[in-house]
């Protein structure tokens, strides 16, 4: 084969690389599944040529908070991903996996927002990763065990501390996740299954992953009034177990605690002087998560996006349920439970001086559940790229990708993701930077980004001109230690 003749050649284009290096103009080609040239490439050819002029060519997007465990394998060609240019998933988050679990049992929410059936479950974390190799979707995966799995899957309540010999059990199931290829451990102790875990027994669970340097990565204990005992909290498990952790979400919720980012940023910046510490936030004033009674949740606007028991509640707003059950918001939640809802708990200002801090990645945390989900599940990063980008002025478009490539893939140990460079895997969207927006809304929250133009996985080419191509070239992603680094990623 000549040298100059690729797989793929994307012409045009201007490159943002994923480093947050100034953007430039080149030609990148394909081969392989590989960047195999970046430059002036009128004089090389191709099987396939993308014109992009006047458009952007980056590293495809890395979503850094997902619950996509399930659907890679369920909803396999990712449509709600690969439309808005992201290529590869972070899984296993708020402490909820899709491994290890066992057929007969029942599935506490939030672990059965993942969807999964029990006939399709996996008892080891091998065994969940071998079935996406075998069956692969349209986008990377790189997996994480979750804590609350664990304690459900080892204990005969969650609702009480863990014993010791409960506590070496579920170590054990973290060994051998870690030898699978697990990229760390998620905890979820907001959540019922694992609000009764002690700080020390999430220390001890975790003991695995310290001689792999692996990740601890949270959805906190509390996001609201004891927001800054949380993110100590954290920060301690890190320092006891020598590992870097990822605080998922960052926010401040409830009214009394609007504008506290304020204080969150300042002392987590403190804290990354002395160990390493990452988070992430999705460009929304609303989450989205189970279905909760707590007044907590309930002082604020909230939106039904499933409930098993009323699927004709989907898209509701909760006060007008109540009203019309002639309840409480706390006992229409009750009814409704299991399910998804969609809490409007956040100020625009503590939203935006989040996604503004220099090392805050972007994740979606959607939850591909149900005909009315949150729309970030949809529009995130187009929403980052677009609104606060272009719009808003929040950052240059060199630092937004930066924060949905290169800064996820350094902090997540994605070897040879995340930047545009002759080697690397070729995971490449194409994208307007003028028309680029989310569009999907709360009221039509599937609706698919503008402004993509093209995504390419692993060198094939996955979306284009609005519509999935059927590609399904995504990989598994493990961890991989310093001195397995000189090697391919899987």
């Amino acid at each position: 084969m000549k040298s100059n003749h690729h797989d793929l050649l994307i012409r045009g284009g201007t490159v943002i690389d994923g480093t947050r290096a100034p953007r430039f103009d080149a030609d990148v080609a394909v081969r392989d599944g590989r960047i195999s040239a970046i430059g002036d490439l009128r004089d090389h050819s191709a099987d396939t040529v993308i014109e992009a002029g006047g458009r952007i060519v980056a590293p495809g997007f890395i979503d850094s908070h997902t619950h996509d465990d399930q659907a890679v394998l369920s909803q396999a060609t990712m449509p709600f991903k690969v439309s808005q240019g992201v290529t590869t998933v972070i899984a296993g988050n708020c402490g909820i996996s899709a491994a290890p679990l066992r057929a007969e049992m029942e599935l506490p929410m939030p672990l059965s927002l993942l969807d999964t059936p029990a006939e399709d479950r996996f008892t080891t974390f091998r065994a969940y990763l071998d079935a996406l190799r075998a069956q692969p979707s349209s986008v990377n995966v790189a997996a994480m065990v979750g804590h609350s799995t664990l304690r459900a899957v080892t204990m005969d309540s969650t609702d009480r501390e863990a014993t010791p010999e409960e506590i070496a059990r579920m170590q054990a199931l973290v060994e051998e996740a870690m030898e699978a290829g697990a990229i760390g451990l998620s905890t979820g102790t907001f959540y019922p299954p694992a609000a009764k875990a002690t700080t020390e027994e999430i220390i001890e669970v975790c003991r695995p992953l310290s001689a792999r340097n692996a990740l601890y990565v949270t959805h906190m204990r509390d996001e609201a009034d004891q927001v800054m005992e949380s993110l100590d909290e954290t920060f301690r498990i890190g320092r006891e177990l020598g590992v870097p952790v990822v605080v998922s979400h960052h926010k401040v919720q409830n009214t009394q605690n609007f504008g506290r980012s304020q204080t969150t940023l300042p002392h987590i910046q403190e804290a990354m002087k002395r160990q390493r510490i990452c988070l992430d936030c999705y460009p929304y004033t609303a989450g989205s998560t189970m279905i909760r009674a707590d007044r907590g949740m309930l002082d604020c606007r909230v939106l039904i996006a499933d409930s098993q028991p009323h699927p004709e509640c989907a898209g509701r707003d909760l006060d007008d349920i109540a009203r019309e059950w002639g309840v409480d918001k706390v006992e229409a939640s009750r009814r409704l439970q299991p399910g998804s809802a969609i809490y409007f708990l956040m100020d625009e200002n503590d939203v935006q001086r989040i996604l503004a801090f220099d090392e805050t990645m972007i994740g979606s945390d959607g939850i591909p559940l149900g005909e009315k989900p949150h729309p970030r599940l949809w529009g995130t990063f187009p929403r980052v790229l677009g609104h606060y980008s272009r719009d808003v002025g929040l950052f240059p478009l060199e630092t937004a990708v930066w924060k949905m490539t290169g800064l996820t893939a350094r902090n997540f140990g994605l070897h040879e993701r995340g930047t545009l460079q002759v080697g690397r895997h070729a995971d490449i969207v194409v994208f307007d930077a003028a028309t680029i927006r989310d569009s999907a809304s709360y009221e039509s929250p599937k609706t698919p980004a503008e402004g993509i133009e093209a995504v390419i996985v692993n060198g094939l080419v996955t979306w284009r001109h609005g519509a999935h191509t059927g590609a399904r070239n995504g990989q598994v992603i493990t961890r991989q230690s310093s001195n397995e680094r000189q090697g391919a990623s899987t």
